[in-house]
């Protein structure tokens, strides 16, 4: 189910008894978005950072094909300055490298501690800074990283909340999101101007329901089931983080996400839907939030139905 084209449809795999299902993380990676819908098309294999743009839009490509989850989500602008120097500690691999924070390109640096690949030749790399990536080159290889792949891979103490704009799901043969064809994920990236970065987070999830269902042992039956299942997520994660904007998403969106989740509760007579958004190893980039709900490193909620509406209860609060 694509968010631009809901499709009400009678479900496959219908329950005949009660349903509880429990939602889980088991796989979490951010992609930087701007990278890809604002580089050519066919980055240049023969230079570093084309060999790393390349193999980030093979990894986002391979999404399209599965049931996975996206949330577009941004956080602060950051750039290296490329006006001022790295410099190395006395001692060991620390790097200082200059950076530039926000819209109004606040003056700050980080500090990363290195350590040298087995496949090194030299004991310390040569370094190389660009607005946007840095490269290291350790003689017989190179690593390249974005400036907030570093922020990822090293503890820099630099810690910026994750904004949730957007939910939807990855399955789209004809690649629309990776070629910036999502007309609701284009506003947002407008509306987010030019001071924040845009990125792709991108979840596998996995479904704990309690009882069996009957016939969904086949895999053509749990594919249905999956869909399902991922149909009914998509819009519980809307309505958990996004505020209704019509410029985003139109009524008659809104009016045909509703009928599909009235449709899917009845039809797997689905009772609870607990969903944990927590990961077994949380990094700088986990704590999310947005217009609707606060900073957490944990999104865990319990949802239940009021007739087919959706009723949501965060543990501990009333």
């Amino acid at each position: 189910m694509t968010s631009d084209e809901l499709i009400i449809a009678d479900p496959a795999a219908r329950s005949h008894t009660p349903q509880s299902w429990d939602v889980t993380v088991s796989e979490s990676k951010f992609y930087w978005y701007d990278l890809l819908v604002d580089f050519p098309p066919v980055p240049d294999f023969r230079d570093p950072l084309g060999r790393y743009l390349r193999r980030m839009q093979f990894a986002v490509e391979a999404t399209m094909e599965k049931r996975l989850m996206y949330m577009l989500v941004s956080r602060p602008k950051l750039r290296f300055d490329t006006s001022r120097s790295t410099s190395w500690g006395f001692f060991g691999l620390k790097l200082s490298i200059p950076i530039l924070v926000g819209g109004d390109q606040k003056r700050d640096s980080i500090t990363i501690e290195l350590k040298v690949p087995e496949d090194a030749t030299l004991k310390k790399p040569t370094v190389q800074v660009f607005e946007r990536f840095l490269t290291l080159n350790w003689g017989s290889m190179i690593e390249t990283y974005s400036i907030h792949d570093l922020l990822q891979s090293f503890d820099t103490k630099h810690d910026y909340p994750t904004k949730v704009h957007y939910v939807g799901q990855t399955r789209d043969p004809a690649g629309r999101l990776l070629k910036g064809r999502i007309s609701g994920v284009n506003r947002v990236c407008d509306n987010n101007g030019p001071d924040f970065d845009n990125f792709l987070l991108i979840q596998r999830l996995d479904f704990s329901t309690g009882a069996p269902i009957p016939g969904a042992d086949s895999d053509e039956m749990q594919d249905m089931l999956l869909k399902d299942q991922m149909d009914l997520l998509e819009c519980i994660l809307i309505k958990y983080f996004e505020v209704e904007n019509e410029k985003v998403r139109s009524p008659r969106e809104v009016q045909s996400r509703e009928a599909r989740v009235a449709s899917l509760y009845h039809a797997h007579m689905l009772q609870r839907l607990q969903v944990d958004l927590a990961l077994e190893a949380p990094d700088a980039f986990q704590n999310l939030y947005s217009d609707k709900v606060k900073e957490s490193a944990r999104h865990l909620f319990e949802v239940t139905f009021k007739g087919s509406e959706p009723v949501f209860r965060v543990p501990g609060k009333a």
